[in-house]
């Protein structure tokens, strides 16, 4: 029999998890296969929902990468039933994220969506928590996701966020890549709306992408010769962008003669496709037709190129550009073979589907955020400011709820002794910490499921669910004893703290004893005549020398001795 491979710590796979997070933001897939084949018998041992989901997350790409939908569509589902398993946090954004970016790579853009969104909204909020790696490279998946999906709005949003991340994160190395990544996103936004023809927006997104390109090379980090080579080719890319096309012909040349001897497959593509779509520019400009058989053969080679990288967006952008590059030139046959092959890779449908989504992307953050301010408003309707406690709303809408007769209820009203003293004597600033210090020790002693609420000025009210008058009056001792008991002498206050309490209980009724009620104690409808009676104690345990709990009737458990502060009418 073959021993399985024991269990690994969490630790252990923090390194392999970025190394391979790491290979497949890389052009080529050899090192990230390479190194998935190295740590696959690591992760394989791992039992954690979080690191089985990374597993499958990593094992779809290597389907994506190896032409196997089917098998990258399991992993995926796999993948996102575990993340039900997964606390949310900042790492849990990354992964869906992760898997959004899988999924655009497959074409399989609904998916995407839903992963996108939910990360999304993830790393807004508070399960985020403070700048970290995890958010990070959250953010930066969900830029290279969503721009994916042709979302350029939000990529470049998330591109941003993850840029004061890094500087958060004071990791000189992130910043420099987060910097290429942002002045990447804002060149992909401008050149969307420059074609919809909003020329000076288009300028100021290209400005922006300039100025982060040139601070980007003022950083003291030497980035690997492919991550320069992209820098140059956004920086010229938003020089046309911005309408220097003249300015931005040379460096975009130079360029390119080095990624056509040094770059990967898809650099290649990409800077060709940045080169034809400035030539085309310059060929309408000047009406220069070698130019534009140029762009055209520009076009060709990359949209061969990302083919064979596996970016089918930038392949169809690269077909429907031919379509139009051949119209310009008269040439209406090779415009239709263009944009034929343009149509059968995406649609009309799949267009509109873009626009469906993206404005679902916009309104479901939207009515996130409008359900976290909701959430917001009604805890400081409910919410006593001062003390954190339920306010007197909040008391009344409980009690309201609560069906008197069914179970014993006693609230018990307390009142800070001479309060006004303390405003008038200390300051109203030692009178809110008195406050703050009575609702603390009132939460500390009271029984579990008992609810405190601060009803009104220095009166606070305890609901005592299921408490008959004597329990409620042990209970009410227990806490005018803590009280009289704390140490407030850091205050420095003309008296030491005291409360008085009174309380009023509502008994069970039984069917079989439908009269008992009357027997035990006065009847009362309804919980506003309950409180009026533990408020009316409370004034006879005021009148009757403060610093004690009084009751209507009844005496506290022979087991427990009652205090000489305790008294019963």
């Amino acid at each position: 029999m073959t021993p399985r491979p024991a269990r690994v710590a969490s630790g252990d796979l923090e390194a392999p998890l970025w190394r391979l997070l790491s290979a497949s933001d890389r052009e080529e897939a050899t090192a990230f296969l390479a190194l998935l084949d190295e740590t696959a018998d690591t992760f394989e041992a791992a039992a954690e929902p979080r690191w089985v989901a990374w597993r499958h997350a990593f094992a779809a790409r290597r389907a994506v990468i190896e032409n196997d939908p089917e098998a990258a569509a399991a992993d995926v589902s796999t993948a996102r039933d575990l993340l039900d398993k997964i606390a949310p946090s900042a790492e849990t954004a990354l992964l869906m994220a992760y898997l959004a970016h899988v999924q655009v790579s497959a074409d399989h853009f609904d998916g995407a969506m839903l992963l996108a969104i939910d990360a999304s909204l993830l790393t807004e909020g508070p399960a985020a928590g403070t700048p970290s790696r995890a958010l990070l490279q959250a953010h930066r998946w969900l830029s290279l996701s969503l721009l994916g999906l042709d979302l350029e709005e939000p990529a470049v949003a998330h591109a941003m966020r993850g840029q004061h991340v890094a500087a958060a994160l004071r990791q000189t190395q992130e910043q420099w890549r987060m910097r290429l990544l942002s002045a990447q996103q804002h060149t992909e936004l401008a050149q969307t709306v420059l074609r919809q023809g909003d020329r000076d927006r288009a300028r100021e997104l290209a400005a922006e992408a300039i100025a982060g390109a040139v601070s980007a090379r003022e950083m003291a980090w030497e980035p690997e010769p492919a991550e320069s080579y992209l820098l140059d080719v956004v920086q010229a890319w938003a020089m046309k962008c911005a309408g220097d096309l003249d300015g931005a012909l040379g460096p975009l040349r130079r360029v390119r003669r080095r990624v056509q001897e040094e770059g990967g497959v898809w650099l290649r593509g990409y800077t060709d496709l940045v080169l034809a779509r400035l030539l085309a520019r310059l060929a309408e400009r000047d009406g220069d037709e070698e130019l534009g058989e140029e762009a055209i053969g520009l076009l060709v080679d990359a949209s061969g190129a990302f083919v064979a990288a596996g970016d089918r967006r930038r392949y169809r952008q690269s077909l429907l550009e031919l379509g139009r590059n051949s119209a310009d030139l008269g040439r209406p046959a090779e415009a239709l073979h263009w944009l034929e092959a343009y149509r059968a890779d995406t649609g009309r449908a799949h267009a509109r589907g873009r626009e469906m989504w993206a404005e679902m992307f916009v309104r479901r953050s939207r009515l996130r955020e409008a359900e976290r301010q909701a959430a917001l408003l009604r805890r400081h309707a409910l919410e006593d400011p001062l003390t954190g406690l339920g306010n007197r709303r909040s008391a009344e809408r409980r009690l309201g709820a609560i069906r008197l007769g069914e179970q014993p209820l006693s609230l018990a009203v307390v009142d800070v002794d001479r309060f006004k003293e303390v405003n008038d004597v200390a300051s109203h600033t030692h009178g809110d910490a008195v406050l703050r210090r009575v609702a603390d020790l009132l939460r500390e002693h009271s029984r579990t499921g008992d609810e405190v609420y601060r009803w009104a000025g220095d009166e606070f009210l305890v609901v005592l669910p299921t408490a008959t008058e004597a329990q409620a009056v042990v209970v009410m001792e227990r806490l005018r004893s803590a009280v009289a008991g704390a140490n407030w002498s850091d205050l420095e206050l003309p008296d030491p703290v005291t409360v008085s309490i009174g309380v009023a209980t509502a008994p069970a009724v039984t069917e079989d004893q439908p009269d008992g009620r009357a027997e035990r104690a006065p009847a009362i409808v309804g919980w506003r005549a309950l409180f009026d009676s533990a408020d009316l104690n409370l004034f006879s345990a005021k009148r009757g020398g403060r610093n004690r709990v009084r009751a209507p009737g009844g005496a506290q458990p022979e087991e427990s001795a009652p205090s000489p502060a305790t008294e019963t009418t």
